[in-house]
């Protein structure tokens, strides 16, 4: 019995994080916009056609620090697309879209809210 699209395109999706952490890990992307990022999760449509691409910094990274590591993904799209494709195997290689992932961020931010309320029962 076959599994579920959506648990194949769960498993696509680990894989291309794995293989994208791999090159980055590698050295193989040369733009420097791209230098310190880490990739933090991807989702794959249930067709397998598109590749969502949640990315970040180690460090603290303020807009433009954002904007050019997702520019310098893009411009590089088509190289991790044909890396990957070997790699993996895969009939047809997803099409990556990069994006900023804020989660951590916003996760920080409720952190913080909820200390200020803590503190303002305590007072």
């Amino acid at each position: 019995m076959n599994a579920p699209r959506n648990d194949r395109a769960a498993r696509v999706g680990e894989e291309v994080r794995r293989e994208l952490m791999d090159l980055v890990m590698r050295g193989r992307l040369k733009d420097p916009a791209t230098r310190g990022m880490v990739v933090c999760a991807v989702a794959v449509s249930g067709d397998l056609q598109i590749a969502t691409v949640y990315v970040r910094t180690l460090e603290d990274a303020d807009d433009r620090r954002k904007q050019r590591l997702v520019a310098g993904l893009e411009r590089a799209a088509g190289f991790l697309r044909r890396e990957i494709g070997k790699t993996l195997e895969l009939r047809r290689t997803p099409e990556f879209r990069f994006v900023w992932d804020d989660s951590i961020d916003h996760g920080a931010r409720i952190e913080r809210l909820l200390d200020e309320i803590a503190d303002g029962d305590e007072a």
